[in-house]
C-alpha cells in the first residue's frame, strides 16, 4: 500500500520536502491565530468587567430602615402572579463587609445578608 501511495506521489510530481514545510506553516499560522482569538477574549472580558462594576450602585443601609428581600427562589412557589419582593423587614444590625442583619415586625425571623 504504501509503494503505491509513493508511487503515485511520483507520478503527480510532487516535492514531499515542500508538502511538509507548507502543513507546518499551515499549522503555526493556525495556532497564531488561537493564541490571538485567546487575547481578543481576554481583552473583552476585561473591558466588559470594568463596564459592568462601573454601573454597580452602592447600598448603604442604616439601623431602622425597613427593606424589601428580593426572593430569587420564586420557581419553587406555584403562581405566576406571585410578587418576586417579600414583606418589609427591619434592618437590625449591620455587620462588617457590606451585610446586614434584617428581622421581620413579629420578631419570628433574623436573617443575615450579604451584599455585593
Amino acid at each position: 500500500m504504501e509503494h503505491r501511495a509513493y508511487w503515485a506521489m511520483k507520478q503527480l510530481n510532487m516535492d514531499l520536502n515542500a508538502t511538509g514545510e507548507k502543513r507546518l506553516l499551515q499549522l503555526n499560522e493556525l495556532l497564531e491565530f488561537r493564541m490571538e482569538a485567546y487575547e481578543n477574549a481576554k481583552l473583552y472580558k476585561e473591558r466588559t468587567k470594568k463596564w459592568h462594576d462601573m454601573h454597580i450602585q452602592r447600598r448603604v443601609f442604616e439601623v431602622g430602615q425597613q427593606v424589601l428581600l428580593y426572593n430569587s427562589r420564586l420557581k419553587l412557589f406555584p403562581g405566576k402572579l406571585r410578587s418576586w419582593w417579600s414583606s418589609p423587614y427591619t434592618v437590625t444590625k449591620v455587620l462588617p463587609y457590606e451585610a446586614i442583619q434584617v428581622s421581620n415586625e413579629n420578631k419570628i425571623r433574623k436573617f443575615i445578608f450579604k451584599f455585593i
